[in-house]
């Protein structure tokens, strides 16, 4: 086996502005009324707020005109009463924008977790777990804030500036076009920088989840590090990723640096070039002072919510990198490569499992498995040995349905493995590795995740199953409190944990790859013979390290250079002296048998 999964590495899809689009759509419609009330909302506090520079123009005109001091206080009040009921509607609208903002958040963050959860382990594996992670922190954190705070004030901002530019072409068109026209250079300005934004912002993403692979592969390897002297190498690598989150984060900085000035050039246009056209059509007495000073105040008052849509441009475009990041999740299942989805209707006809022609490689690289056939009867405990690199791994991941062969075909009950539904799957055909985690919570905790109705009698009878003893030493037994403020099980008692889920669950088969190597090789002996007791009538599969798992097998798979070169009772193929033979007799010279 010249690979393994992740070698190469394959990152998660990134959804398509479309699909972005379309799931926007969706969450809106969930909300529909809140967002609608937060869009009549804002359209009412935009229209209190003009009426005060519209009336300051009137006070102007009534003065010139010898008005006294009470029509003045009317109209000034009036503009106190439009400016305390355009606080009072923009205070509730943003509140009715938060709570929208943050229930739309909570379905983005349980349809992040339901994808993340479905997703194939080969693909977790191949992508990294840093990427799924910096998905569903940064990523969602980023579309929350946008759905929480961007998103209602640039709607805001965006009715504001309609209702302005609305009034001012009311006053006068030709002071109305004026302003448009002295706006050309934020649009030219925004067009540039959003042509490059989104692609800019997708890059940085890409970098920082290729950091967080790193970090996150050198945190849980450093023992390994330590042990090896790698240290030195891990810091290169680090350091050429924090390198590109450099480099991507200078694009994207370059990008304001260039927007923001040209912006604030560009609002001073308009009101000079109102004041300056206003004053001749004054002097010609084609508009009234009040009139041009009213448009002046509404261009300078559009400075305001342009700012807010400007300033919150740039969020927005890495929320909407980062929401195409989170909505790709939903592609994974959508690419053929990794799933081929049979009828809902199919049903395996029966536990018996058959390999057939079987050719698999690790991301387009050379095959590691060469014309496998294999059949496992229900019920039989098989034994897959070889030397280290034949293929045994692969081939569980295969049988599991985690990968999907080249050519060939895997089978349970005569439908192919990897097309059944994940859910049907992983409760009938359980794969079970070294590699465990013990979750936040109680010891019940943990094994009700694989029988979330079992009771605490079936709970002990799963531990005593697997020869966990030290459970019912716990100071609060099944009630303890397990990881970093509990109780922390050592390898070897997580392995335990992770067996006693496998009793609970029940499965018609189960693969075990190194699933007992933390344990002694006495009690590794006695928790493979108390599983198979307990699922007796079970088809065990067991990728075997040491040869006594193959010695109390029904039949041996023997697997060199990634084809099946000997299938056989144990004693049939010490009897044809092959390598299986050979294989016995090197391991039982070191570690003598005992029966």
């Amino acid at each position: 086996m010249t690979a393994g999964p992740g070698a190469s590495g394959r990152a998660l899809p990134v959804a398509e502005p479309s699909r972005v689009r379309r799931a926007a759509l969706r969450l809106i419609r969930l909300d529909g009324r809140a967002f609608a009330a937060m869009i009549a909302l804002n359209a009412f506090a935009a229209a209190a707020g003009l009426v005060g520079p519209w009336l300051l123009g009137r006070i102007i005109d009534e003065v010139g005109a010898g008005a006294g001091v009470a029509a003045v206080d009317r109209l000034a009040l009036t503009i106190l009463a439009f400016a305390l009921a355009q606080l009072l509607l923009a205070r509730y609208a943003g509140y009715v924008g938060h709570r929208f903002g943050e229930r739309t958040l909570a379905r983005i963050r349980e349809q992040f977790a339901e994808r993340a959860l479905a997703l194939p382990a080969a693909v977790v594996e191949r992508a990294g777990t840093g990427d799924l992670m910096a998905r569903g922190t940064t990523d969602v954190a980023s579309v929350g804030a946008t759905l929480r705070d961007a998103g209602p004030d640039v709607l805001i901002a965006g009715v504001q500036a309609l209702f302005i530019l609305g009034a001012v072409f009311a006053l006068d068109p030709l002071l109305g076009a004026c302003g448009v026209l002295g706006l050309l250079g934020i649009w030219f300005a925004a067009r540039w920088y959003l042509r490059r934004a989104l692609t800019a912002y997708l890059d940085e993403g890409a970098a920082d989840s290729a950091l967080a692979e790193q970090l996150a592969a050198t945190a849980a390897g450093a023992r390994t590090v330590e042990a090896l002297g790698l240290g030195q190498r891990r810091v290169a690598a680090c350091q050429e990723a924090i390198g590109r989150c450099r480099s991507t984060r200078n694009r994207t900085l370059f990008l304001r640096s260039v927007l923001f000035p040209a912006v604030d050039i560009s609002y001073v246009i308009p009101v000079a070039g109102v004041l300056l056209i206003g004053g001749v059509l004054h002097d010609h007495g084609a508009m009234s002072l009040g009139a041009v000073v009213a448009s002046a105040l509404y261009l300078r008052q559009l400075s305001q919510p342009l700012d807010t849509i400007l300033q919150r441009m740039e969020q927005l475009q890495s929320s909407r990198a980062s929401f195409a990041r989170v909505e790709g999740l939903g592609r994974v299942r959508e690419v053929p490569a990794v799933r081929a989805p049979s009828p809902a209707s199919v049903t395996p006809d029966g536990d018996r499992i058959d390999v057939s022609g079987v050719h698999y490689a690790y991301d387009g690289g050379p095959d590691v498995l060469h014309g496998v056939d294999l059949t496992v009867r229900p019920g039989e405990r098989l034994a897959i040995v070889g030397p280290s690199g034949a293929g045994k791994t692969t081939l569980g991941r295969l049988l599991a349905g985690m990968d999907p062969p080249r050519t060939g075909s895997v089978t349970v009950g005569r439908v192919p493995v990897h097309g059944l539904d994940p859910g049907w799957l992983r409760r009938h055909v359980v794969l079970v590795t070294q590699e465990h985690h013990v979750f936040q919570g109680t010891v019940r905790d943990n094994l009700r995740i694989a029988s979330a109705r079992a009771t605490d009698a079936e709970l002990h009878a799963s531990l005593a199953a697997v020869g966990a003893e030290w459970a019912g030493e716990l100071p609060d037994g099944l009630d303890t409190d397990l990881g970093h403020e509990g109780y922390r099980p050592d390898g070897a008692q997580a392995q335990q944990l992770a067996l006693a889920r496998v009793v609970l669950a029940d499965p018609h088969t189960l693969i075990l790859d190194e699933a007992t190597a933390l344990l002694d090789p006495r009690t590794a002996r006695h928790t493979e013979r108390a599983l198979a007791a307990v699922l007796e009538g079970r088809t065990v599969i067991a990728i075997a390290h040491r040869l006594q798992t193959a010695h109390d097998a029904d039949r041996v798979a023997v697997m060199e250079e990634g084809g099946l070169i000997e299938l056989g009772t144990h004693d049939e193929l010490v009897a044809a002296d092959g390598a299986y033979a050979a294989l016995w007799r090197s391991w039982h010279g070191e570690r003598p048998l005992s029966s």
